[in-house]
């Protein structure tokens, strides 16, 4: 397999990008990570699909290898397309898929709905496609916590002190039930975390998964989703803080759309089952090639 990799100019800044190719003929899947302010790392086992097509993974700007302005006006949504838009163009992709997981789904329902010249298909991962009704159930799953962390978590949200120490903890709880049911937790994970920029995420999502506080706080667009007349996918875990439920509502209002459930996963099959996940998906880009 040949790798390639190299930096492309974007507004306010270089964003650092990676090829996976062994020369199949198929059309790349360009992979939006989740965050915001992430990065690829947790997905870089999906080089693996490289086997049927070129897989395309970048950081977004602000994170991971790519460069980090301290502009904090970068951090919107439609700087975030325009990034995505001028990485295609440098790259000189004229058909992709695009596989986005959790704020990456956000995106690439976003780009979609700016940009859809060249988009073949979309997998919308753990999709986050109304910040309203993530919180919503985010609230639900809240209810499933033991009490004590349910309390300790409205104690510091309601005091504005979310960055103290016990409210990291009582997050780390909610994490282990709803966003990565492994255990032990995978070391490598715990490296991927200096590729992170909290400021980020907290200007854009949030202090939490759970407590949406930042410029996507508005985020809708159930209502176009009607208007995606392209092959759709919609996957999430069976203890996914995307849940089931809502999941399969985005899909159903859809044309056309697939709808799968990774039973043993919460919100990252793509590590919680691996080879089930890359079989999902697979099947699903060779059925639109």
């Amino acid at each position: 397999m040949s790798m390639k990799e190299g930096f492309v100019e974007v507004t306010g800044g270089k964003v650092w990008y990676q090829i996976h190719d062994i020369g199949a003929k198929n059309t790349p899947v360009i992979v939006l990570h989740g965050g915001p302010g992430s990065s690829h790392f947790s997905l870089q086992g999906l080089r693996i699909l490289a086997e049927d097509r070129p897989v395309i993974f970048y950081d977004q700007l602000g994170c991971g290898k790519s460069d980090r302005p301290t502009d904090t006006s970068l951090w919107t949504i439609d700087r975030f397309v325009e990034e995505l838009e001028q990485l295609k163009n440098a790259l000189g992709l004229e058909e992709f898929h695009i596989l986005g997981h959790s704020w990456g789904t956000t995106l690439a329902a976003a780009y979609y709905l700016a940009k859809p010249a060249g988009v073949k298909s979309i997998l919308f991962s753990s999709p986050c496609l109304s910040a309203p009704q993530w919180a919503a159930d985010q609230e639900e799953n809240r209810k499933k916590l033991p009490k004590d962390v349910q309390e300790t978590l409205k104690i510091h949200e309601k005091n504005g002190t979310t960055d103290s120490e016990e409210y990291k903890e009582a997050t780390e709880i909610f994490n282990k039930h709803f966003v990565c049911r492994l255990d032990p937790y995978p070391e490598f994970l715990k490296e991927g975390r200096k590729y992170k920029n909290p400021e980020i995420y907290n200007i854009m999502w949030g202090p939490s998964e759970f407590h949406v506080t930042g410029n996507l706080k508005d985020f809708d667009c159930t209502s176009q989703l009607k208007d995606f007349n392209i092959p759709t996918l919609y996957t999430c875990g069976r203890y996914d803080e995307a849940t089931p439920n809502s999941t399969e509502y985005f899909s159903s209002l859809t044309p056309g759309s697939k709808f799968h459930v990774f039973e043993q996963s919460a919100h990252m099959p793509y590590l919680e089952e691996q080879e089930e996940y890359v079989r999902v998906v697979r099947s699903f880009l060779k059925s639109v090639d």
